[in-house]
C-alpha cells in the first residue's frame, strides 16, 4: 500500500503546485512509482506543470460519476517514467466529496509507493475533501506572517479530521530578504508559527519553477531540485540532516 500525503497550504502564492509536482519527480529518481492527485478544482494546474494537459479527455469527476474507470483518467508524466497525474476537474461544481475521496484512494494506493494530492489553499471543503484519505499532510509556507497564520489553521483543520502527522516546507527562501523583512527572529520563530517540525527549505530557484511552467521536469543541478531530493529521501524515512 502506498503512503498518502496530502500537501497544503494556508495562502495562495506559496509555490505549493509546483512543490507537489517536484516532490512527485524525487520521489521518482530515488525509484519509487508516484500518482499525483491535482484536487484544485476549477484551479488545476499540474497537468501543465507536468506537460500532459494536451492528452486530457477525462479527470476525477469523470471517475466518480461513471464515465470512466479509474485507469481511465490517470495520465501518465512523458519526460518523468513512472510518475502519473489525475486531473482535478475544470469546473469547482466537480469538487469530489471527503467520503468519495476516501474510497477512491484506498483502491489508488495499491497501485502506487506514493500518493501526493495537491489541494486548494485554505480550509475549505476542498481542502477537507483532499485531506480526507491522507496519512499525513505537508505545509508549505513562505516566511511572510499572513502565510503562516494561514498555515497555522490549516494544521489545526487537519487535526480536527484525523491527520496528526502533519510537517512544514518553507518555500522560495531567500535569506537576504528573510533579514530585511525582519518579521522574525531566526528561522526557528517562523517554524514556532506554522506549529509543525519542519520538514525542509527550499531556496528561491528561478530556473526550477520555468521548467514547470513549461511543462518540463523539475530536475537538474539546480538549488530547488537539491533541496527537493533531501526532502524525498526524509518522506521515505532516511534521516537526512536539516539544513538551516
Amino acid at each position: 500500500m502506498g503512503k498518502v500525503t496530502v500537501i497544503t497550504s494556508g495562502k495562495g502564492g506559496t509555490g505549493k503546485s509546483t512543490v507537489t509536482a517536484g516532490l512527485g519527480a524525487a520521489l521518482v529518481r530515488r525509484g519509487s512509482r508516484v500518482l499525483i492527485i491535482d484536487c484544485d478544482a476549477g484551479m488545476r494546474g499540474i497537468d501543465l506543470m507536468l506537460g500532459v494537459s494536451g492528452e486530457l479527455v477525462f479527470d476525477i469527476a469523470d471517475i466518480v460519476s461513471g464515465n470512466c474507470p479509474p485507469a481511465g483518467a490517470i495520465y501518465p508524466c512523458k519526460t518523468v517514467p513512472e510518475l502519473f497525474v489525475l486531473p482535478a476537474p475544470s469546473d469547482v461544481r466537480d469538487e469530489v466529496s471527503p467520503y468519495i475521496m476516501k474510497q477512491l484512494v484506498t483502491v489508488l494506493k495499491r497501485y502506487y509507493d506514493h500518493i501526493l494530492i495537491d489541494c486548494p489553499a485554505g480550509i475549505g471543503m476542498g481542502t477537507q475533501s483532499a485531506a480526507a484519505p491522507a496519512d499525513r499532510a505537508v505545509l508549505v509556507a513562505n516566511t511572510e506572517p499572513l502565510t503562516l497564520r494561514g498555515c497555522d489553521k490549516v494544521r489545526q483543520m487537519l487535526c480536527d479530521i484525523g491527520v496528526s502527522e502533519c510537517r512544514l516546507i518553507i518555500n522560495r527562501f531567500v535569506e537576504r530578504s528573510f533579514r530585511k523583512l525582519a518579521a522574525f527572529e531566526d528561522l526557528d520563530a517562523v517554524i514556532d508559527k506554522a506549529g509543525a517540525r519542519l520538514l525542509g527549505i527550499i531556496p528561491e530557484d528561478g530556473a526550477a519553477v520555468g521548467l514547470a511552467q513549461k511543462g518540463l521536469p523539475i530536475e537538474g543541478k539546480h538549488k530547488a531540485v537539491y533541496a527537493l531530493d533531501r526532502i524525498a529521501a526524509r518522506l521515505d524515512g532516511v534521516d537526512v540532516p536539516l539544513d538551516l
